[in-house]
């Protein structure tokens, strides 16, 4: 189905129903979203910086809590994003055996809502560090949010893909789960790549999430000044994920209700 206003009609109105579901009689509500991210990012400055004393080089010229923060956040939307549109299929399967829809909006749901709840608590903290005096390079958000445009492309096309073969390979979901933990620790979250041996580094650029936390973190740290150079593989990395994810989909959807 070719998007149009009623195809975003009705993703506005799931991604509506999404945020409703995860928060409604919750006892902080959305304010989760911000102190998860910011419980995580308070143990691993404690455990990094006050216990295990690491330091960041100095070519890398930035302070471990805004090195961190840059990179933990859009981490947090792109694996969050995975984890709850990869079982879309199956937690909507009454609605699709009844109601004549586009199937795509029901994986596109969680991924739009992920990224909206992270990208309002990464700005919230964004400001808060140039508030107490943390070098943070507002300038830098333009390439930053184009890096988080790409990351967004990216995440929703592997979530096509996932949550279309999740209905018939059902332990994919719990499978993704651990993969993404291993995959949190072989992308430069709280490392950078200059601090690994040059044999271990030049592999990092292999993992995808390399590139997308590069080209978020870099304009807003001053590390690079975020031209198109730095979007260029985010770029390929995010319309392949895009067009393969979509092939799958379609590939897969005729079949989905026969297996749910």
């Amino acid at each position: 189905m070719r998007p149009d206003a009623r195809w975003f009609q009705l993703l506005r109105q799931f991604v509506a129903r999404d945020l409703q579901q995860r928060y409604l009689g919750s006892l902080s509500g959305g304010l989760w979203a911000l102190l998860q991210p910011l419980a995580l990012l308070a143990i691993y400055a404690v455990v990094f910086v006050e216990v295990l004393k690491v330091r960041l080089p100095d070519r890398v010229g930035a302070d471990f809590v805004p090195f961190l923060v840059t990179a933990l956040w859009p981490w947090t939307a792109f694996a969050e994003s995975l984890n709850r549109s990869v079982n879309a299929f199956p937690e909507n399967a009454g609605l699709l055996s009844k109601v004549a829809l586009p199937r795509e909006v029901l994986v596109l749901a969680p991924v739009v809502s992920s990224f909206l709840v992270h990208m309002t608590g990464f700005i919230a903290v964004l400001l808060l560090l140039v508030a107490i005096g943390k070098p943070i390079h507002l300038a830098g958000m333009v390439p930053a949010t184009l890096a988080m445009i790409l990351l967004f492309v990216f995440s929703a096309g592997l979530a096509l893909a996932l949550a279309s073969l999740q209905v018939f390979v059902r332990d994919l979901g719990h499978a993704l789960a651990q993969f993404l933990t291993l995959l949190f620790f072989l992308t430069p979250v709280f490392y950078a790549p200059e601090m690994l041996p040059p044999r271990i580094a030049r592999w990092l650029d292999a993992n995808p999430m390399s590139g997308f936390i590069g080209a978020v973190r870099g304009p807003l740290l001053g590390m690079h000044d975020g031209g198109l150079s730095s979007l260029l593989l985010p770029a390929v990395f995010a319309g392949v994920a895009a067009l393969l994810g979509w092939w799958v989909f379609r590939r897969l959807q005729r079949h989905l209700e026969d297996f749910l």
